[in-house]
């Protein structure tokens, strides 16, 4: 099998992008560290970066600044390298609160979090594609500079089964419980495996299939791959690679070292608390400690394990964790100083840069109290994200991309332009109007304060973009300001939604797709919708306030709202302001200069812009983790099922695993198969139906 990438596009680079990957690809080969990627919205800077990738033959990890960006960017590689594997890598938390105590009012918060099975078994794959293939793009969120597990120990005991090997059923058993894999009796799911006579069903962590390996005495006779839910078999396997069902894994007698190092760290503590006469702190860490020593001896496994961390790795204090960079950098052998061996990009990097940089000191300020009151010890410390310099020591060649670069890139030089569009499209007209009519900025609209003068003309405006079948953006300074001129709208007569930080994300990403779709004309945000959308829809944008310096007001956060009308070939935004600010000027600038550069090349090319035209995609359908797909697919299986049984066969073995799930407390997986139940039942009665007519 080819482990080189082959970039697959029906399109060519066109306008600025020849030059630009040419550029970056040279600064890559000559050893450049820094790159900066000065793309315009809707310059395809992700297709320019797709061809970079192709030429320079990196493994690569791409790194944007929240979980929906990273979605959308890795579906997007995957339609460019639908033969390499391109993976998503994020936090697996659907839900967490982390473990804190605050001194001022004695409270201590119990940690709390709700896995996502789903995110995990993807989190699993990144890092097995990154062990074992060359031709591998992992798009992560921020938390893949979090601490990780040991590649090493990760990659070291991965079980290699092969057809005809010696190994004995019991071995065999005896080594997936080993790497963190249950044993069940009922339905298998990722990390688990059940015993059938001379039979084992494993399902690894990564995969959404079942690996049967059968034994004749002491030889693994056969290995057959079957899909979970039908039992069809999909392929007769020579081998298969069993990877850990978890990334912290620690052999056994490494585990009684940290037992015994945990135990030394806790008696030093508590002389030390003592001294200072803290009697509760040192009674309060004595217990939890010794609880969790008793469950690592008996289980190998306790709540909040990752506090202890160091102990296992065998890693000095202070010393900076394991990551997913630490995958990438396992096994790719020596290279050349300064180089990593693996490409980063960092995306919308003037965003991304500045969470990287914190990640650390707000983890540590809450660990601090921990341990300050006796409720970690001091190495829980150490469970903690890189540094921001300790991530720069190990990125290597990195190159950022943004349409409105920091003065981190900045100072890094080697900035390479992307101004032309390759659809033709310039920067938008900018229109500055006034906020108010009569030098009063608030009007009460049915108990609602708004703008009196911005908000009539804005929606004039709106109406006449409406007719013609726009979509309309209005950006507001506050959550409680989009809700109210939402509201304000709805009783004109104007389709709208709001949209903010307050709303789930799947929520939001159903809202903009009924955007695009024309549910509705007019979405109201605050901060949400600057970087990373691709609305071509939108043919005006209301900067509401714009005046108003500050952070949602500044030059950068002006040009990116104004980029969002940049898809658009009758885009134009208008700026309330009553006074043209610093911030107002530069975007002003810019965006014009911007602009020129664009008409120029259009006049001297001869092309008509062209409004862009893409299919409305719900950004997490390659991600499998909505629920209505994961039951459409398991219900097509069961159609080919019903070949070879009844329906009531089919439904009383649907509601025995069901009853089984209920029994172990297990409401997620009853849920689901209810809900197959239900859709069987109606496939079974459409089924009848368009038999009797």
């Amino acid at each position: 099998m080819s482990e080189k990438f082959h970039l697959k596009c029906k399109f060519r680079p066109a306008g600025d992008q020849p030059k630009a990957i040419k550029t970056l690809v040279e600064g890559i080969e000559k050893g450049e560290r820094y790159q900066t990627l000065l793309g315009v919205t809707g310059s395809g800077k992700t297709f320019t970066v797709a061809n970079v990738i192709q030429k320079v033959q990196k493994p690569t990890l791409v790194i944007a600044h929240n979980k929906t960006l990273a979605a959308q960017l890795a579906q997007e590689y995957r339609e460019f390298f639908p033969d390499n594997e391109v993976h998503y890598f994020v936090s697996y938390y659907d839900f967490y609160q982390p473990e804190a105590y605050m001194p001022v009012t004695d409270t201590y918060i119990e940690k709390e979090a709700q896995i996502n099975e789903e995110i995990e078994r993807l989190r699993h794959a990144s890092t097995q594609a990154l062990l074992t293939r060359k031709d591998v793009i992992i798009v992560a969120s921020v938390s893949c500079i979090y601490g990780l597990g040991s590649p090493e120990e990760y990659e070291k005991v991965n079980r290699k089964i092969t057809k005809g090997m010696i190994l004995s059923r019991g071995e065999f058993i005896r080594a997936l419980v080993g790497i963190h894999y249950t044993r069940t009796t009922a339905d298998l799911s990722p990390g688990m495996f059940r015993a059938l006579g001379d039979v084992v069903e494993v399902q690894p962590q990564s995969e959404r299939v079942i690996y049967r390996v059968e034994f004749d005495s002491s030889t693994v006779k056969r290995i057959q791959k079957i899909d979970p839910i039908s039992r069809k078999l999909l392929a007769e396997e020579e081998h298969v690679f069993i990877f850990p069902a978890r990334h912290f894994i620690t052999p056994e007698d490494e585990r009684e070292k940290a037992i015994e190092t945990i135990k030394l760290e806790l008696t030093e503590r508590l002389k030390e608390f003592e001294k200072s006469g803290k009697i509760l702190e040192a009674e309060r860490l004595k217990r939890r400690t010794r609880y969790d020593l008793a469950m690592l001896r008996e289980v190998g496994y306790c709540n909040g394990i990752e506090n202890y961390s160091r102990h296992f790795s065998g890693k000095l204090p202070g010393e900076p964790p394991d990551t997913l960079l630490s995958y990438f950098q396992q096994g790719r052998g020596q290279t050349p100083k300064g180089d990593s061996g693996f490409l980063t990009v960092i995306d919308e990097s003037h965003v991304t840069i500045p969470q990287l940089r914190a990640m650390y000191a707000g983890d540590q300020a809450r660990k601090e109290s921990l341990v300050e009151h006796g409720f970690r010890l001091p190495s829980a410390k150490d469970n903690r994200p890189l540094k921001f310099n300790e991530f720069e020591e190990r990125v290597g060649q990195v190159l950022f991309t943004s349409a409105t670069p920091g003065p981190y890139e900045f100072e890094r030089g080697n900035i390479v332009e992307q101004v032309i569009r390759p659809t033709g499209l310039v920067d938008p007209k900018i229109q500055v109007k006034p906020v108010s009519d009569h030098s009063t900025r608030s009007d009460l609209v049915q108990g609602r304060t708004l703008y009196r003068g911005q908000i009539a003309d804005f929606i004039a405006e709106a109406e006449k973009d409406i007719k013609k079948g726009g979509r309309v953006i209005a950006t507001t300074l506050t959550k409680k300001m989009a809700e109210n001129l939402t509201g304000f709208l709805k009783e004109k007569g104007i389709k709208a939604e709001y949209l903010h930080s307050d709303i789930e994300t799947l929520e939001r990403i159903t809202i903009l797709s009924d955007f695009r779709n024309g549910k509705f004309d007019v979405v109201v945000g605050v901060n949400l919708l600057r970087e990373g959308l691709d609305l071509p829809e939108v043919s005006l944008i209301g900067i509401l306030d714009a005046d108003r310096e500050g952070f949602l007001r500044s030059q950068t956060s002006l040009i990116q709202i104004i980029g969002r009308a940049a898809r658009n070939v009758a885009g134009r935004v208008i700026l309330y302001a009553d006074k043209v600010t610093g911030s107002i000027e530069r975007a002003m600038m810019e965006t014009n200069r911007r602009r020129s550069i664009q008409l120029a090349y259009n006049a001297k090319h001869n092309i008509t812009p062209k409004t862009i035209i893409k299919k409305v995609r719900d950004i997490t359908e390659s991600l499998g983790l909505e629920h209505k797909k994961t039951i459409s697919r398991l219900i097509l299986i069961d159609k080919e099922s019903l070949k070879h049984k009844t329906l009531e066969q089919v439904l009383k073995e649907k509601r025995l695993q069901m009853n089984a799930a209920v029994k172990i407390l297990d409401f997620e997986t009853a849920a689901i198969l209810r809900d197959e139940i239900a859709i069987l039942l109606k496939e079974s009665k459409l089924v009848e139906k368009k038999a009797k007519s």
